[in-house]
């Protein structure tokens, strides 16, 4: 089965390509290797995974020593015609779409990378898959952040997700909305992981706990916004990837007893699906800093702030759906994880 996946110098998509060139799969990866975040990061990504990144060059393929059944191209999914290319010539089966521009608070300010890469980046890959015509499945990352100002927890697929409060919530819910229109025009199987707040090795330097593990190895104040009064659904990055593997392999179905007069969100009369993909137990953010200080073995110099524009108090993912149809379960406690990712840090940064 060749597998086409977005993102694979990125933290999550880096994982999955991995994990999918173990099972023997025909992996394709791609990645555009932007400045959002140093760029010495995904490349050291690339490189774990056997690719030469001396050689990157755009729209060239670069062979894993590594995984040989593993190839990287550098490419934009915001560029039609080479997205058109690609599919064309790689005639792919699945699709796992994990690449896009992150971050609720980047996207603030740089609102124009997200209709780039989040919205025409989408409908790029939306589009390869029509007109290809092999594809069995496209499964692709949403967010948490899409349920906005619904304060009804655990969060539920099933409850209303109509008021983000972030452009990158948005961008993401928009997502949700094109896949549903692909899948109902055209039969293409689509199922949308609604993530909750990544965490572990080789993560992102814009997340929080990589900013707090940074600062507190130098001794330097770390930013807590509302006081520290906030909850999340951390999930171990091994446990997204369980969970995303699990999903591939099962095509969305349509849902024979869906009901246009009481719609549910979740499932479709179009072979449609979205599931949340957590670890259903919310950790406070004083408790996971606690965390980062028994791992690191240093205490925090917390700069308590108010809450800031586009963020939610809590967030708690309904696990039940993915439980019933796929027995996922998230396998890693939070401080487990941590001292993986503050080993990781420690050695990746020379601290």
């Amino acid at each position: 089965m060749k597998i086409l996946v977005t993102g694979t110098a990125g933290f999550i998509g880096f994982y999955v390509a991995q994990r999918l060139a173990e099972m023997q799969y025909d992996i394709v990866g791609v990645d555009n290797i932007n400045s959002y975040y140093d760029t010495a990061l995904k490349h050291g990504r690339l490189k774990a995974s056997g690719i030469d990144v001396e050689q990157l060059q755009d729209n060239q393929p670069i062979r894993s020593t590594q995984y040989p059944n593993y190839c990287f191209i550098k490419l934009d999914i915001s560029d039609r015609a080479q997205m058109e290319n690609l599919f064309k010539a790689y005639q792919f089966d699945v699709v796992c779409h994990l690449a896009a521009q992150a971050g609720v608070r980047y996207s603030i300010t740089n609102p124009y990378d997200y209709a780039l890469s989040n919205l025409s980046g989408f409908l790029n890959i939306l589009e390869g898959c029509r007109n290809t015509g092999t594809i069995k499945h496209l499964v692709y990352a949403s967010s948490s952040s899409v349920y906005g100002l619904n304060s009804n927890t655990p969060f539920s697929v099933h409850d209303s997700a109509a008021h983000p409060v972030s452009l990158y919530a948005a961008s993401k819910k928009s997502n949700e909305m094109m896949a549903h229109s692909y899948s109902h025009l055209y039969n293409i199987p689509t199922t949308g992981l609604r993530f909750f707040t990544v965490y572990g090795p080789w993560g992102r330097p814009d997340m929080a706990y990589f900013k707090f593990a940074d600062a507190i190895i130098q001794g330097k104040p770390i930013d807590v916004y509302n006081n520290g009064e906030m909850k999340r659904d951390f999930t171990y990055v091994d446990d997204i990837v369980e969970g995303i593997i699990r999903v591939l392999d099962k095509p969305a179905t349509a849902n024979p007893n869906w009901d246009s007069a009481n719609p549910d969100p979740a499932t479709s009369s179009a072979p449609y699906r979205i599931y949340n993909i957590g670890n259903s137990s919310p950790v406070k953010l004083m408790d996971f800093i606690e965390a980062l200080e028994n791992a690191i073995g240093k205490k925090a110099v917390k700069n308590m702030l108010p809450m800031q524009a586009g963020d939610v108090l809590s967030t708690d993912a309904d696990m039940t759906d993915l439980e019933q149809n796929f027995h996922y379960q998230p396998q890693t406690d939070v401080q487990s994880g941590i001292n993986r990712f503050v080993e990781w840090f420690r050695e990746f940064y020379s601290v």
